[in-house]
Parts: C-alpha cells; structure tokens; sequence
C-alpha cells in the first residue's frame, strides 16, 4: 500500500494532479470521522475536512516517507481541527487529579462495560463531554485502533503520554457516567 501511494504522490507531483482523489476516497471518510469527534459538528467538520485535504494536497511535496501518508493526514487533520477549536475559545471540564487518584481500575472497568444499552447511552454522552483533545485520543484509539505510536506522531505526544492520557480519559470518563447516576 504504501509503495502504491509513494507513485500515486509522484505521479501527482509531476502534474497529474487527478490522482490525489485517491487520497480523498481512501483517508476522506476517517479523517472526516475524526474531526466531527474533536468539533461536535458534521457542517464544521465538512469544511475543515476540505481544509485539511487542500493543506495535504499543497503541501504535498513536503511528506516524506518516514511515516505513511495517513499517520501524515491525520496529523494534519489533529492540527486543523485543533486550530479551529482554539478559535473558539471554549473550555468544557476540568477535573481534579485527586478525584481521579480515588478510582481504582476495576471500578472503571465496571463504568465503561458496553455490554448494556443503558450503559452504552451514558457512555456515549460521557463521550460528547470530552475536550477535543480527549475526543480525538479516544478516537484514534479506540475507534481507528491507531497504535500507540502513531497516535504519539499525530497529536505531538510522546507514547508514554499518549498512555497517560488514555488512562486519564478513561477515568474521566468513569467519572462523567457516575455523575449521570
């Protein structure tokens, strides 16, 4: 795949320009999904969507191969929607560290099973509460199963933060479905 797409940004570069429509009909659909995570809203999420792919396609001379062109377009993606958000200047939650210190692993484990509809409902209003950032790490990895690598290069993290991160959100998470109770 990543050979394939190698010609298909040389071929585009020389002049047939056509070809970045492969780019937009294999990476458009998940990069749209992870923007419509980060802003709440699929109008927004069109537009910066558009945004991201015409950055991709004038910037296209600069990707280099060291990593592939969707770990590259979704970093892309992270990067304008997060400058839309800055925009906007909203600040959803902040929570304390100590009241996430209080819950063991297992009681988020209980919090975040799926294996019930009421459960998956408060799940995923907890979910429409996250910040951006928070939203796009859960997308990454739990929905586009992104390793954790990669998520790393996408959000400008280290993988050990990507990790903190993780378990943050998820007690945040946790925390968010307890005060629906």
């Amino acid at each position: 795949m990543q050979n394939e797409e190698s010609h298909i940004i040389a071929s585009i570069l020389s002049g047939r320009t056509e070809q970045f429509s492969y780019f937009l009909d294999t990476y458009g659909p998940q990069v749209f999904h992870l923007i419509v995570r980060m802003v709440g809203s699929p109008e927004d999420a069109e537009e910066l969507t558009q945004d991201c792919f015409m950055k991709a396609f004038t910037h296209l001379s600069s990707f280099q191969e060291n990593s592939s062109f969707s770990t590259w377009i979704y970093r892309i993606a992270y990067n304008t929607a997060t400058s839309a958000l800055r925009k906007k200047e909203h600040e959803l939650l902040s929570f304390d560290d100590r009241m996430w210190n209080s819950l063991s692993d297992t009681e988020v484990d209980e919090a975040l099973n799926t294996e019930n509809e009421v459960q998956i409902e408060k799940l995923q209003r907890a979910l429409t509460r996250l910040t951006s950032d928070e939203k796009a790490l859960v997308t990454l990895f739990y929905e586009e199963e992104k390793p954790v690598t990669e998520i790393a290069y996408i959000l400008h993290l280290t993988e050990n933060n990507v990790k903190v991160k993780l378990h943050r959100v998820r007690k945040k998470l946790c925390t968010l479905i307890k005060e629906e109770d």
